[in-house]
């Protein structure tokens, strides 16, 4: 995946999107990077770790979150991204589903477009990604932020998640973007119960019949604390599971928390996909 001066080998290994929530509610780590200064600073260590991307946020999307305005949230945002895209050589991304602070993100230095609700909650999205040439990432949610945990059913939970994210892509494509930027993602705890959860990770390898390259955000969530009685803090070891699980099956990025663990567990699990070590190494 190119575009401008930037590539992403998605195809030769695993990479990285290190999580960076400038907010004061986020599910895991709200408050933590609400200052700028320390947004910044961590942002510098997620690079430091091994991050390929590092994917900023302004506004909360974890169930029943408060909405901000998007004068707000690109408030919040665009300070943090400018600093970053000016001191780092990898990309960093706007994780927002509203075009005015998408467009104020990439004047800042952006080059990624993070969109939860794949296009759909603000028609402008589209096309602000289009003229600026930039990747988009298209999630799978049923409802909204405020509805979708409100006890989310499926007839064929596999079938519907593929269907609305090949419709997303064609969206994009009518919008202007370049189909070999888009990827998607099957939206891990947007409306979705536990169980539905564990399935999209195992069923994951589906996806890739949809031919774009998917980005599985599994980090710290919910499922995981139930499944291993964790809070929120202490749901490293279960994600980097689900990383693990997420590469097998088919995911060319993870979006997570912790990025050294994560860069760790992914060179390793290509190593095993491929049969060898990255450089060959026999020893």
């Amino acid at each position: 995946m190119s575009w401008g001066t930037r590539v992403l080998d998605l195809d030769r290994r695993t990479h990285v999107m290190g999580i960076l929530n400038v907010t004061p509610d986020s599910f895991s780590d709200g408050g933590h990077y609400f200052d700028p200064d320390r947004a910044v600073a961590h942002g510098l260590e997620m690079a430091g770790q091994g991050a390929d991307i590092i994917d900023v946020g302004g506004e909360s999307t974890r169930p029943y979150a408060e909405k901000i305005s998007a004068r707000e949230e690109s408030d919040r945002v665009v300070p943090v991204i400018r600093d970053l895209s000016r001191a780092l050589d990898i990309p960093v991304s706007i994780d927002t589903y509203k075009s005015e602070v998408a467009r104020d993100a990439l004047a800042a230095g952006a080059s990624i477009i993070n969109d939860i609700s794949a296009l759909r909650f603000d028609p402008r999205m589209g096309q602000v990604a289009a003229e600026a040439g930039v990747p988009v990432v298209l999630m799978h949610m049923k409802g909204t932020p405020q509805d979708m945990q409100d006890r989310p059913v499926y007839r064929d939970l596999i079938s519907e998640i593929f269907e609305f994210l090949a419709d997303a892509v064609r969206r994009a494509v009518a919008a202007g973007v370049r189909e070999d930027l888009v990827m998607v993602d099957p939206g891990i705890g947007f409306g979705k119960t536990f169980d539905d959860n564990l399935r999209i990770i195992r069923d994951l390898s589906r996806f890739r019949a949809l031919g774009r390259p998917l980005l599985l955000g599994s980090s710290n969530k919910a499922f995981i604390g139930h499944v291993l009685d964790r809070p929120a803090g202490e749901r490293a070891t279960g994600t980097m599971a689900t990383v693990a699980a997420g590469i097998m099956n088919g995911t060319s990025l993870v979006r997570v928390h912790n990025v050294g663990m994560a860069v760790e567990t992914a060179r390793m699990i290509d190593a095993i996909k491929r049969g060898r070590a990255e450089d060959g190494t026999v020893s």
